[in-house]
């Protein structure tokens, strides 16, 4: 199973840089680069709902299942 987080094409369409998402969302940026480069083992639903909240997307605009 291969979750993929396309958080970069969000920050993109919405032209907003990981440091404005971060410091809108109260998490650091090295939290943030961990999540965006999927190495992340978890998300909290909070988070996701912050993310989602500043960036005017849903979930499925963020996560993405490929299969391997």
């Amino acid at each position: 199973m291969a979750i993929v987080v396309n958080l970069d094409v969000m920050l993109a369409k919405r032209k907003m840089s990981s440091g404005e998402l971060a410091a809108k969302i109260g998490i650091t940026q090295a939290n943030l680069s961990i999540l965006k480069t999927g190495k992340a083992k978890a998300v909290r639903f909070s988070t996701l709902e912050s993310i989602c909240e500043a960036l005017q997307c849903q979930p499925g605009d963020i996560l993405e299942y490929q299969e391997e």
